[in-house]
């Protein structure tokens, strides 16, 4: 056997990279990665966008229907602020952070409107989030985004304070239940005048 594995490393190599890379097994260990990475890189990068920057929605029409079959709007959250996830089960970056922003939910859900927006099929994200035991409030698409909130992207995240500027769009995984994500929602709901 050691004879076998000395003569063949290199192919033994070869295919486990391809099996991480590029199959369903390899997921979690691409996820794992990726959410050491973002957890790095979204430390030191800011979030918000620059006052002078940033775009005040002009269209909140974005028909949804949550998880439950409920049908919902997005106008209806208007002047509130709304945190918007866009993400899927086989896509690794945004498996690596869900678990920062399942983190976060709890601590928000009765400040902020959340609202996690499936590119899956139902049955699928389903039976992702029993399996991982997470309960967040998950959407599916009715109708498409308003155009600035579009992304050829996921994960792409947005926080829209209640005049409904854009302070944050976040293409790329990151780590949500931070202190600076703490710092820009509690300078939203606290209704902090713009700068």
């Amino acid at each position: 056997m050691q004879k076998f594995l000395k003569k063949h490393w290199g192919n033994i190599l070869f295919f486990g990279l391809i099996i991480f890379m590029l199959t369903p097994a390899g997921l979690p260990l691409r996820a794992l990665l990726i959410k050491g990475v973002s957890y790095v890189t979204s430390r030191v990068e800011n979030l918000e966008i620059d006052k002078d920057e940033q775009l005040k929605l002009d269209n909140f029409q974005w028909q949804l229907v949550s998880n439950d079959g409920q049908s919902v709007n997005l106008a209806g959250y208007k002047g509130k602020v709304i945190l918007i996830n866009n993400w899927a089960t086989w896509c690794p970056p945004c498996v690596a952070e869900m678990p920062s922003l399942v983190r976060l939910y709890p601590k928000y859900k009765n400040k902020v409107v959340f609202l996690f927006v499936a590119q899956d099929k139902p049955d699928k994200v389903n039976l992702f989030l029993k399996k991982n035991g997470w309960h967040i409030p998950v959407y599916f698409m009715q109708s498409n985004p308003p155009v600035m909130l579009q992304s050829g992207s996921i994960p792409t995240t947005f926080i829209i304070d209640k005049e409904g500027y854009i302070v944050v769009k976040k293409t790329g995984a990151a780590d949500w239940d931070s202190g600076q994500v703490h710092r820009i929602l509690d300078k939203l709901i606290g209704n902090v005048e713009k700068e």
